[in-house]
């Protein structure tokens, strides 16, 4: 089997355009970081009959995930730099529903940035308490906890991350994200990622993030937020309706095939 590892700003996933055979064991396998590939999980990409083309995401534990905001950017660079599609408007139909992105090319006509229309955000709860903790619980097509902290580089992101994401509020399991107010225009965000435990970035974890800062006046609406993460820069706005978008970075690490 043939794979790409690409990364958004350091959330890394082995790409594999194709339908997927044995998706969870093989995630679980190649995503080891000593014994495998090493990555946050594997994502597949195929043809669509409903958009351009279609993803699909598995954690590391072998877990399917419903999106991923670094993948689908990640998704967007591979199709295009492979030759798939000639499109720099593209829709990606996704477990969350159908996403829209905007690819921007470079001199050398590669892809290295990409806006997603991450679709509206809902705050299914702005004061939900969870293990002793309150935070605001909110779907970006996938569920977040955000909780905001005086100090996002001090957050127990190792030890309460897990007990969060697990927390019997959050039947379905929940990415938790331990956010920091710089200013009116700057987060800092961590995040323990449901499926995958610590990530360096985090695509809709930063959408919920502004989301969440945004319905508590912390962020003004309908104005570009940079939400800074372990591995980089994402920016997000939050439109009066709720519509999300994303920009940031999609890139390449190296193409690899396995020994089966």
């Amino acid at each position: 089997m043939h794979f790409t590892k690409m990364h958004g700003l350091g959330n890394d996933y082995l790409y594999v355009y194709g339908f997927p055979v044995d998706p969870e064991e093989r995630s679980i396998k190649l995503s080891e970081r000593h014994f495998g590939a090493g990555s946050d999980g594997m994502i597949y990409i195929m043809p669509s009959l409903k958009a351009d083309f279609e993803m699909r995401i598995f954690n590391a534990d072998g877990s399917e995930a419903m999106m991923c905001g670094n993948g689908i950017r990640c998704v967007g660079k591979y199709v295009y730099d492979k030759g798939y599609t000639k499109k720099k408007e593209l829709d990606i139909d996704t477990k969350s529903g159908i996403k829209h992105l905007s690819l921007h090319t470079n001199a050398q006509n590669k892809v290295d940035l990409v806006t997603v229309d991450m679709g509206e955000r809902e705050i299914l709860d702005p004061a939900l308490e969870a293990e002793g903790h309150t935070g605001t619980y909110v779907s970006m097509g996938n569920p977040h906890f955000v909780l905001f902290t005086e100090d996002a580089e001090a957050a127990p992101v190792d030890t309460l991350g897990p007990v969060l994401e697990c927390a019997p509020q959050f039947p379905d399991r929940a990415n938790i994200e331990f956010v920091q107010v710089i200013d009116e225009h700057t987060l800092r965000m961590r995040v323990w990622e449901r499926g995958s435990g610590i990530t360096m970035a985090c695509g809709t974890g930063a959408c919920a993030s502004v989301a969440a800062a945004a319905a508590h006046h912390l962020v003004p609406m309908n104005e570009r937020i940079e939400v800074k993460l372990d591995g980089g820069s994402l920016y997000i706005s939050v439109s009066d309706s709720g519509a999300v978008e994303m920009t940031g970075p999609a890139a390449v690490v190296y193409e690899g095939e396995t020994v089966e």
